[in-house]
């Protein structure tokens, strides 16, 4: 055993709490399915160096306040959830130094029958799944982090990849057009939560992502490349919404290779460009964090 040591970090708590809150509103329903993970720091570490549990607030106990705060006292957003249950850790265990949460919504949209919203009927709806983390220290404030993940978009044209670095190791080719696909995966820190609508920073968040890759419905914006996409959707968002500090993208290129039919002379064409095979392994990795400029002090 090391003679001499220090903690780095500790803690536990309960994860993949799966939860489904329902508001009644007469006949109208909404509701938010979550998965959450807890996560408490106790001020001793006497649990880990001595075996002394007397501290110890159960993962089932955790697993249990998730439920009973969801009941008491409903649910808005998920950062509002998150912000809720650390605030209660800390407030009810005077031994808890720091409470971190993290939530997973799972997406649902209001089924349209014929032509209008249903009252209680939902349809899921795979467009990016929303997350968040909260932590609090004691007598600290709520660090508020949001992220959507799994944001799968593709474009057939309007896309190229040229010009770039050529030396003996390189085959692929220039492209001046291409289809375009990835799966979008964004996280970003709030500087300040005051005045904010969580719920339409993340929903603004995605409709930038999605204006900035697609571009007007009729015609569409030049992508010369994923890193410029990228960069431009981080800048969107940072204009868009003061809160946010900073914000990191992550855009994983999915490939499409047109399929060589050259040998079979009854396709009609040797050009082909309708028919194509996707590839998703493997895949370039395109990665930014993006922050704002520190500000000098007068």
């Amino acid at each position: 055993m090391a003679s001499s040591w220090e903690w780095v970090d500790r803690g536990y708590g309960k994860n993949n709490v799966r939860l489904l809150h329902i508001t009644r509103d007469g006949s109208l329903h909404r509701i938010h399915e979550f998965e959450v993970d807890t996560q408490i720091r106790l001020d001793s570490d006497k649990d880990y160096t001595d075996a002394d549990n007397s501290d110890i607030i159960a993962t089932d106990t955790q697993k249990n306040t998730v439920y009973i705060l969801a009941k008491n006292h409903g649910i808005q957003s998920p950062e509002q959830f998150a912000m809720l249950l650390c605030a209660h850790f800390l407030k009810q265990y005077d031994h808890v130094n720091r409470a971190k949460v993290f939530v997973k919504a799972f997406p649902w949209r209001r089924m349209v029958v014929d032509n209008e919203m249903h009252n209680h009927a939902f349809v899921a709806v795979p467009e990016g799944i929303r997350t968040c983390t909260v932590t609090q220290h004691r007598g600290g404030i709520p660090q508020v982090s949001a992220a959507l993940e799994d944001l799968r978009v593709l474009k057939t044209t309007q896309s190229a990849f040229t010009n770039f670095y050529r030396d003996e190791y390189r085959s692929l080719p220039d492209v001046d057009d291409r289809v375009f696909s990835t799966t979008v995966a964004a996280s970003w820190d709030y500087s300040t939560i005051e005045n904010l609508d969580f719920d339409e920073a993340w929903l603004t968040v995605k409709q930038i992502i999605v204006k900035q890759f697609a571009g007007p419905a009729k015609t569409g914006v030049f992508s010369p490349s994923v890193q410029q996409t990228l960069h431009f959707t981080q800048l969107g968002v940072l204009d868009k919404i003061p809160q946010v500090d900073k914000i990191t993208i992550t855009m994983p290129n999915s490939h499409y290779f047109n399929v060589d039919l050259s040998k079979f002379p009854e396709v009609g064409s040797l050009e082909n460009n309708e028919v194509l095979m996707p590839v998703d392994k493997p895949s370039g990795n395109i990665t930014a964090t993006l922050g704002r400029g520190i500000k000098s002090k007068l």
